[in-house]
């Protein structure tokens, strides 16, 4: 008897998703939906989104490219940046041609599922919103940060703790979540939140109205994969403890369970990585915050890595282990 196709929801941003959808992609007998934040201002997809008025292509090129049999071969081409042209200059070619497919098909995510089709993408990838909105970060001082960018990139040397992250809409009153979207998260079996940016890739998703409430109500197991290492202006000094604390007070809910590294970085990454102000992450599995929530501390460090990361083949065997025991 053939085993059933399990339902299994991401939910994030930037480099953390794509490192998590490199090791879902092949896992036997399961369906990912990725849910993405929308909010992305940086580089060619802020250009793009400045300039023509679209939704930030970006990450969804990233998720796209993580859940292709062909990732290897399109990362090369799709993310190699035009150089001659005056215009495209910096642009990505991926960026250019999702907006050239979410301009013919008339919205972007039936380009997103185009695109998706070309690259036999194995799963579903929705932007959380199809809202234009900019990203503002509020500090402990009072004073307020405007747009992804310049949140995830802290200017000099120092730079008062974030206080709350807030989503300015661009053309309504509000922000409306993307319906499929809701779906998703209905209809999945495990939900994993993460890794990435806290308060730049997690937390926007969660600032869609109908969002957190979906989550609050799910069926689904709620899995939350903190960070390897902190981010100066950002997780300054956090631990494990911090992460989960920070996500569940904005989810309005406990997370079901906990996944972190127990491997430290080499001792000359974690010296490279202290100069941008960025401490390893450490999770204390004897901690009593946790209470009942499932505590899983593996050994999650891509070792060969130039960057620290997570390893995508560590992380999905820890993902199947969850599913093939119920945990």
């Amino acid at each position: 008897m053939e085993k059933p196709i399990r339902q299994i929801v991401t939910i994030g941003g930037g480099s953390g998703q794509f490192v998590l959808l490199s090791g879902l992609r092949d896992l036997k007998n399961c369906h990912t939906t990725a849910i993405v934040s929308m909010v992305d201002s940086g580089g060619s997809t802020g250009r793009l989104r400045d300039e023509l008025g679209i939704l930030p292509p970006g990450d969804i090129l990233k998720c796209i490219l993580a859940l292709s049999p062909y990732q290897d071969t399109s990362r090369a081409i799709l993310l190699k940046r035009f150089k001659k042209d005056r215009r495209l200059a910096g642009h990505t070619a991926g960026n250019m041609l999702l907006t050239m497919l979410s301009r013919y098909t008339g919205n972007f995510p039936a380009g997103v599922a185009a695109l998706a089709e070309i690259l036999e993408a194995e799963g579903t990838i929705l932007p959380v919103t199809i809202d234009r909105a900019t990203l503002v970060a509020e500090l402990t001082d009072g004073s307020r940060i405007y747009g992804e960018e310049a949140i995830d990139i802290p200017r000099g040397t120092q730079r008062e703790r974030i206080k709350d992250v807030f989503l300015v809409p661009h053309h309504h009153d509000a922000i409306s979540v993307y319906p499929p979207v809701l779906e998703a998260i209905k209809e999945a079996e495990y939900i994993f939140i993460g890794p990435g940016d806290l308060f730049t890739s997690i937390i926007p998703n969660l600032l869609v109205s109908g969002v957190k409430e979906a989550l609050q109500q799910a069926r689904g197991r709620v899995f939350y994969i903190i960070n390897i290492m902190t981010k100066f202006g950002e997780t300054h000094h956090f631990t494990g403890r911090d992460f989960v604390a920070g996500l569940e007070d904005r989810l309005g809910r406990q997370v079901d369970g906990v996944i972190g590294n127990l491997t430290c970085p080499r001792q000359e990454m974690l010296d490279r990585y202290a100069q941008q102000k960025s401490d390893f992450v450490c999770v204390d599995p004897q901690d009593p915050f946790w209470g009942k929530r499932t505590i899983l501390i593996k050994d999650l460090l891509e070792s060969n890595a130039a960057i620290v990361r997570h390893d995508p083949l560590k992380l999905a065997r820890v993902i199947q282990d969850i599913i093939a025991h119920g945990i």
